[in-house]
């Protein structure tokens, strides 16, 4: 594997961790839409984490939590149209952009590439995983840019 490959591994690792870590480090919402979508987001933030420490060798190779954590991540980006649809009340601690609803359709259009990155992953492997992960790491990203506010 190159090593542009690796440090882009390495940096979407990191930056799943950062984006769970940041959920617990700052004061959280409290309407029950920006709390289920806060959830959400930790369960994309564990599973690439987990994802992402495999392919750049900090953890060693794991079928079954490979396995397990595809999975979690086709099952979470397959929900992020039922969660977003209520936008709930004004929460000072919700990081979700009103554009979001304003731009619905483009919305979807960028959760629904997150879900085929997220199923088309071949976690065979910890290389394979790496592969995966640059497609997966770009699709929230791109929504992330648009539709999240900065912290």
């Amino acid at each position: 594997m190159g090593a542009r490959r690796m440090k882009l591994i390495k940096a979407f690792a990191i930056g799943a961790v950062l984006v769970a870590g940041t959920a617990f480090a700052q004061e959280s919402p409290t309407d029950p839409s920006a709390v289920a979508r806060s959830e959400l987001m930790k369960v994309f933030g564990k599973n690439a984490g987990i994802l992402g420490d495999m392919a750049g060798g900090k953890t060693a190779y794991d079928a079954a939590a490979a396995e397990g954590a595809k999975a979690a991540l086709i099952e979470a980006t397959g929900k992020i149209e039922a969660t977003f649809m209520d936008q709930g009340g004004t929460d000072p601690y919700s990081i979700a952009k009103p554009e979001i609803w304003a731009n619905w359709d483009d919305f979807l259009k960028k959760a629904k590439a997150a879900n085929d990155a997220a199923g088309a992953m071949d976690v065979a492997s910890a290389e394979t995983i790496g592969a995966g992960m640059g497609a997966l790491g770009g699709a929230c990203k791109d929504c992330h840019t648009t539709y999240r506010m900065q912290k």
